[in-house]
Formats: C-alpha cells, structure tokens, sequence
C-alpha cells in the first residue's frame, strides 16, 4: 500500500518550490530532495513530473469540486439554485488559483509557464465538475423545470465559458466584459431551457 504521507511530502515538495521557480526548471530529483525521499521512490507514486503536477492541482481545488458533488445529490434543492451556487464553486477556484499564481514578472518565458499551469487547471475543473453540472440539469428536466435535450453538452458550454471568463488569464478581459459575458450566458441558457427572460438573473449574484 502507498504511504499517503510520502504523497503529500512530494506534492508539498513541488508547491514549495513552484513559489519562486518555474515547472520547467524543477526535476524530479531536486522535488525528491526537498521531500527528503529517495527519488527512485517518486516514481512509484508518480510516473512523471507532470503527473506530480497534476495531482499538486487536483488537490489544492478538491475542496469546490467535493461540494460540487456535494450538490449534485442535493435533490431538494431547485436545480437552478445549485447551478448558482456551483458557479460560485467556480468562481471561488478560479479566484483562489489566480492569488496562488499571481506574480511581478512578466518575462515571455512566466508568460508561458503561467498559461501552462493555467491549461492543466482549466482542463482539472472541466472535467471533474462536468458530471455534477450534469446530473443537475438532468434533475430538472425530469423535474419538468429544465427542457433541454443534451444536458451533458450544456453542461460543458456552461463551464468552459465560466472557467475561462472567471480565470480571467487566457483570454484577459476587463470586470464589465465578463459580466456582459456572464449575462450573455444566463440569457442563452433561459432561451435554450425554454425559461422566461430574466428568470435566472439571480444567477449571476453569486
């Protein structure tokens, strides 16, 4: 059995040195060092340092993805409620990751490191709240409260819009076009769920 303790030395290893270096400068040995474990010994959590890099995201963001599923089973609440509160979820991770990533340098070569870890962030929260998103959705329109008839792939519009607008760093925009944007979006998902205009403005309060 893995030693989760050594796991989270590795990962905590690699936060550690991703303050003040870049991914592309760090290597397994030096991750191993910092650990204080053998390196030999990484590879048998890990198959590559990318992998590590991986896992260091997947957990510094469990905490919204765990409520998002939190949510998804969550049936008593009205499907567009948690929606709402799912897009906090995401405005919550993206804002966090943004503070954790936030630097004075603006070199080309921070520049593309940035959008590198920006991409395996983006990619994380994609796929891991697709399924919560979409078994919202598939609730309401059992319920009769959505009608929409790919709940999947509307539930992977939704999100790739809200991480990429609310992550502000691919594509930068300023606080008044994302909320334009974040308008735009409720009101295509009120005309695509067959719900009045205006209906889900709330969404855009959290």
């Amino acid at each position: 059995m893995k030693d989760c303790t050594k796991h989270d030395k590795i990962l905590n290893a690699l936060q550690e040195l991703l303050d003040d270096r870049d991914i592309q400068s760090v290597s397994v040995s030096e991750i191993a060092q910092k650990a204080g474990i053998g390196k030999g010994s990484i590879y048998y959590y890990f198959p590559s340092k990318d992998a590590i890099l991986d896992a260091l995201i997947e957990r510094n963001y469990e905490k919204p993805l765990e409520f998002a599923q939190t949510l998804a089973r969550q049936t008593d609440v009205p499907p567009f409620t948690r929606m709402a509160m799912l897009f906090q979820a995401c405005r919550t991770s993206s804002s966090e990751f943004r503070r954790q990533k936030s630097t004075d340098d603006s070199t080309p070569d921070s520049f593309h490191e940035t959008a590198y870890i920006h991409q395996k962030y983006l990619k994380h929260l994609i796929a891991q709240l697709k399924p919560a998103l979409t078994e919202i959705i598939q609730q309401g329109i059992d319920a009769g409260e959505i009608h929409f008839e790919y709940p999947a792939a509307l539930a992977e519009i939704v999100l790739i819009v809200l991480a990429l607008k609310l992550d502000n760093t691919l594509v930068p925009s300023s606080p008044e076009e994302i909320e334009d944007t974040i308008r735009g979006l409720i009101c295509l998902l009120e005309r695509g769920t067959e719900n009045p205009p205006g209906s889900l403005n709330f969404l855009t309060m959290f």
